[in-house]
C-alpha cells in the first residue's frame, strides 16, 4: 500500500501544534504521527502531503524543502468558518530513484481520488505534476489542467522530464488523458515564440500575466473548469516571497496569488492542487501557508450548480452573430456565467445537450457587440468535454 511510503509529520510540528489556541488550524487538524499513525480517511475533505523529490530541478536546489516550516505556518492561522476536514498524511521522501518517488505519489493522490479526498502537495518542485497527473489514470477520462506559471514547462525536444519540461511529458505520453491545458500568469520573455505557437496549435488557452493581473476575474471561469491545478510559487514576484532566488522581479502579488487561490478551491471540479518551487525562508513559508489557507477557503464556498439542472435559478441569454448564434447562462445565485458550445456533446449531460463552457460576463458583452469570445471559438475547434 502506497500510503505505507508516507513519512509521518516531525516532532516539532507537533510540539509547536501543542501550543496553538483552540482555533488554530494545527488543533484541528488530523496528523500523522509515529504515535498514532495514519489518520482515518473516512469524512476528510483536504490532504496534505508533502513531496521532498529534487533530482529533476531544472536549476539543482542547495537545501531540501522544509515542508515543516510550511506546516508551522499553516497550522498557527486560524480556521474560517468551515466544515472541512483536514488530514495531514506527511511527507514523500526520495526514493531509491526519482521513478521510486513518482510511483508512490501517482499511488498515493490515486488513493486520495479514490476516496473523493483532495489532496493538496506541498512539492520542491514542479515536475512532480507529472506523476500527481497520471494518478487520474483510470479514475477520470479527461483531464483539464491548470498551470499557475510564468512559463509554459514545454522544454526542448527530446530533454530528460524536469521542473521546466514536465508539461510536454503530459502531452505526448500515453494514455494521452489530457483534454485541455490553461496557463495563468505566464511572463512572454521567459518562453520560446514556437512554445507560445504551439499553445496556439494545440487550442490550449494561455493568459499572460499583466492580462490577468489587470482583471483577477478572468482566471476564474479558466479555475471552475479544471480538475487539476499546479501552481509554481515562481510566478509570484520575489518581492513576495522574500527575494528569493530564482524568482523573476515580476509576478502576482500575495493578494493575487491568494485570489486566484480561492477561485479553484470554489470551482468544484477541482480535485488536486499543488504548490511548488518554494524557498525556505520566512516570507515564502508564510505566503504558501496563507495560499494553502484561502484554496480550503474556496473549497467550503463550493455550489455545485449547473444551467442544465436547475433552469429557474439561470436566466438564458441567445446573442446572433453573423457566424454563429450563441446561448448564454447565467446563475442568479452567484452571478456566474456560462456558454454553450454547440455540435458538441457529451456522455455526462442529456442526449442533445450542448456543453457548457465557463465563461466571463464581458464574453457576454464581447458576444453582444459581434465579437465572439476566444476561449468558445477553441473549445468549438477542440471538442469540448
Amino acid at each position: 500500500m502506497a500510503f505505507d511510503f508516507l513519512v509521518p509529520v516531525e516532532d516539532r510540528v507537533i510540539a509547536h501544534c501543542e501550543l496553538l489556541p483552540a482555533q488554530a488550524i494545527g488543533k484541528n487538524t488530523h496528523i500523522h504521527t509515529v504515535k498514532d499513525g495514519l489518520p482515518v480517511l473516512a469524512n476528510a475533505t483536504i490532504a496534505i502531503v508533502g513531496v521532498k523529490e529534487t533530482r529533476n530541478a531544472f536549476e539543482k536546489k542547495l537545501e531540501q524543502l522544509d515542508v515543516s516550516e510550511i506546516r508551522m505556518q499553516f497550522y498557527r492561522l486560524l480556521l474560517g468558518n468551515w466544515n472541512s476536514t483536514i488530514v495531514d498524511l506527511g511527507d514523500i521522501e526520495e526514493g531509491d530513484t526519482v521513478e521510486d518517488t513518482y510511483f508512490v505519489v501517482k499511488e498515493v493522490v490515486a488513493g486520495l481520488l479514490e476516496e473523493k479526498v483532495i489532496p493538496v502537495i506541498l512539492g520542491a518542485t514542479q515536475d512532480v505534476s507529472y506523476p500527481a497527473y497520471r494518478a487520474f489514470d483510470g479514475i477520470k477520462d479527461m483531464i483539464n489542467l491548470v498551470a499557475i506559471d510564468s512559463r509554459f514547462d514545454f522544454g526542448i525536444d527530446d530533454e530528460l522530464i524536469s521542473s521546466h519540461s514536465y508539461m510536454s511529458k503530459i502531452i505526448t505520453d500515453k494514455p494521452n488523458n489530457l483534454f485541455n491545458f490553461s496557463n495563468i500568469g505566464y511572463q512572454s520573455y521567459f518562453n520560446a515564440q514556437e512554445e507560445i505557437d504551439l499553445m496556439e496549435r494545440l487550442f490550449f488557452d494561455a493568459y499572460r500575466l499583466g492580462e490577468v493581473a489587470n482583471d483577477l476575474a478572468l482566471a476564474e471561469p479558466v479555475l471552475r473548469n479544471a480538475h487539476m491545478i499546479s501552481l509554481d510559487a515562481r510566478a509570484v514576484r520575489a518581492s513576495e516571497m522574500g527575494l528569493a532566488n530564482s524568482f523573476s522581479p515580476n509576478g502576482f502579488s500575495g493578494r493575487e496569488i491568494c485570489t486566484i487561490a480561492r477561485y479553484a478551491g470554489i470551482s468544484d471540479k477541482v480535485s488536486l492542487f499543488g504548490i511548488f518551487e518554494m524557498e525556505n525562508n520566512v516570507q515564502s513559508q508564510q505566503l504558501v501557508a496563507q495560499i494553502v489557507w484561502y484554496f480550503i477557503e474556496g473549497i467550503n464556498f463550493r455550489i455545485n450548480e449547473s444551467p442544465y439542472s436547475k433552469t429557474d435559478d439561470f436566466l438564458r441569454y441567445t446573442v446572433p452573430t453573423e457566424e454563429e448564434e450563441l446561448v448564454f447562462h447565467k446563475s442568479q445565485l452567484t452571478q456566474r456565467w456560462w456558454i454553450e458550445v454547440p455540435s458538441i456533446f457529451t456522455s455526462h449531460t442529456k442526449a442533445n445537450t450542448p456543453a457548457l463552457l465557463p465563461c466571463t460576463e464581458k464574453d457576454y458583452l464581447d458576444a453582444c457587440n459581434q465579437n465572439i469570445p476566444e476561449r468558445w471559438f477553441k473549445a468549438y475547434k477542440k471538442g469540448f468535454n
